[in-house]
């Protein structure tokens, strides 16, 4: 029994490890498409990873989605209510292998023999209905501080990374990291690339976009709601607990992490938003002019 615990915890790691790498791959290349763009005074060297869901959203952005193909009558209001159920029991159970199959499955569902230009259309439509309302402003505005200040600013999400773009594009962000499905001929297969971009994956995509971006990740900020999101928290150098859950605000308090808390109103001048930057700023210099950048093909 041991052996074959262990054996699955490899494989999760594996599958972690992958998706983390599709995510970062994806994200780069949508930076890149355009080779002509850029910031005459970029920070290469430093940036922000947003956690999507009651990070910077009120909700689950999959749900949002969800509601959204049910009233297009993509599937019944029972499937809806049972996607529900499962988004929160993988929510409370954390990595458990057979919540994650369980996400994973239904992850699957959304988009499996569609068309990724039909999905992207549907997604674009269902930000503007049941999304763009729901951002809280205090978030978007640390996001804007970041861009400000010259550096990129990336999402990390398990939602599907096509959904997590045009969140990011319709908030003037750099790009995401999402979960990454395979596709054939601009058809979704019904397979995932490696595992559902959450926990560990999270902390890879996070590394993998690092090495392909020469950025140096002290000099870093990540912000997530979740204590799930402790892998990607732990590899920047400033971390923020974001309207914690109770097992995050215990680490946050722990690990000297600051905590802020949109849910109660507060604006984000209040919250010592010029110090995060700050600390990112001093943390590396301005050392770097151009960042040295790998790609990973």
């Amino acid at each position: 029994m041991r052996l074959w615990r262990t054996s699955t915890r490899r494989e999760q790691l594996a599958r972690a490890e992958l998706a983390g790498e599709a995510s970062a791959e994806a994200a780069y290349q949508a930076e890149h498409a355009d080779e002509g763009l850029g910031l005459p005074d970029a920070d290469l060297t430093a940036a922000a990873f947003f956690d999507v869901d009651n990070t910077l959203m009120a909700g689950a952005s999959t749900f949002h989605y969800a509601r959204g193909l049910a009233a297009r009558k993509y599937f019944t209001t029972s499937d809806l209510v049972r996607f529900a159920v499962r988004q929160v029991r993988f929510r409370l159970g954390g990595e458990d292998a057979a919540d994650m199959t369980s996400a994973r499955e239904e992850a699957l569902s959304f988009v499996a023999g569609r068309s990724v230009a039909e999905i992207v259309r549907l997604g674009e439509e269902i930000y503007d209905e049941l999304m763009a309302d729901r951002i809280y402003p205090g978030a978007r505005e640390l996001a804007q501080r970041h861009l400000d200040a010259g550096q990129r600013v990336w999402l990390v999400t398990a939602t599907p990374v096509e959904l997590a773009q045009i969140i990011a594009r319709r908030l003037g962000m750099t790009g995401a990291l999402g979960t990454v499905a395979g596709t054939e001929d601009g058809v979704y297969t019904g397979r995932l690339v490696g595992e559902l971009l959450h926990g560990k994956a999270k902390a890879a995509a996070v590394r993998g976009l690092a090495a392909r971006e020469g950025l140096d990740l002290r000099r870093c900020t990540a912000y997530s709601d979740s204590v799930n999101d402790v892998p990607m928290l732990s590899v920047v150098g400033t971390a923020v607990a974001v309207n914690p859950d109770a097992q995050l605000r215990d680490v946050a308090r722990r690990r000297g992490w600051q905590i802020v808390d949109f849910r109660t109103g507060r604006k984000a001048a209040r919250i010592g938003v010029p110090s995060l930057l700050g600390a990112a700023l001093l943390a590396g210099g301005f050392a770097a002019g151009v960042a040295v950048r790998r790609r990973f093909r």
